[in-house]
């Protein structure tokens, strides 16, 4: 436990695991599943090629590849964000092929959060306010001891007040991920989450990243072109023409790097 300043007064906050993955009387579905996934654009631009990916609860994934290698492809069908043209894509054990658009929104409020690369904070809220905007667009009530706990993790329970123009970069991505942890998500998509950022910010950023997984056992997916950050995933994938062409577990960034140069040079 930890004492947690947050709201005016202090109170000490255990946060518990965002999934237990023993709880229930059966075992639990992955929290993202693609199964033999296809993506073809107008113009017979095929993005993704019957790609198939299981990510565990409790996992950080990372996911690599050249420009135009389909990462970014993957992680919209993974997401909800864009429907897939063929096979079936899963998330918290819901077909996403299977809902209305109306539908397909709630589970993405309910079971995803995202971090992007530039953070996507609203400017003329509030800490506090951003951390609480997708609650609040969902209509749900927040759990204010895991919101107070959840501050105090990503070290930002002395700024609730401040606005993102008051904030470092690296503090306005701390930020954004206590937003996309706010409601408890089964996934968390982060996009290049330390790309506008300097490397010693980036590298406290993916700690926490890390953290999240190893401490909460938050599912995190991470698409990036940093072979330094992949190397913090338990797993990584390396993409090229729609297709994942290599695993690696526990990779290192110098056995990345390599993969993702043989890459651009065939």
């Amino acid at each position: 436990m930890r004492p947690v300043r947050a709201w005016g007064h202090e109170k000490t906050v255990r946060l518990v695991p965002v999934r237990d993955p023993g709880s229930g009387t059966g075992r639990q579905a992955p929290a993202v599943e693609l199964a033999a996934v296809s993506k073809t654009y107008p113009g017979q631009v095929r993005a993704l090629d019957e790609v198939t990916l299981t990510v565990d609860r409790g996992t950080f994934l990372a996911v690599m590849g050249p420009s135009g290698s389909g990462k970014s492809t993957l992680m919209h069908c993974a997401a909800g964000i864009d429907t897939p043209t063929g096979g079936r894509a899963f998330i918290d054990g819901t077909e996403i092929g299977a809902l209305s658009e109306t539908r397909r929104t709630e589970l993405r409020r309910r079971s995803v959060g995202f971090v992007f690369q530039s953070y996507n904070l609203v400017p003329s809220l509030s800490v506090e306010d951003n951390i609480m905007l997708p609650l609040r667009l969902a209509g749900r009530a927040p759990d204010k001891e895991w919101i107070r706990g959840l501050v105090d993790r990503v070290g930002m329970s002395g700024r609730l007040a401040h606005r993102p123009s008051e904030l470092s970069g690296g503090q306005q991505q701390r930020v954004a991920i206590a937003r996309a942890l706010a409601a408890r998500p089964a996934v968390v998509f982060a996009d290049e989450p330390t790309g506008a950022l300097d490397l010693r910010t980036g590298r406290e950023v993916l700690a926490l990243l890390r953290d999240l997984v190893d401490g909460l056992g938050q599912t995190v997916v991470m698409v990036t072109h940093d072979p330094a950050a992949a190397a913090r995933a338990d797993r990584a994938v390396v993409m090229a023409d729609g297709r994942i062409v290599d695993t690696l577990v526990k990779p290192t960034a110098a056995e990345l790097a390599t993969c993702v140069t043989r890459l651009e040079t065939e």
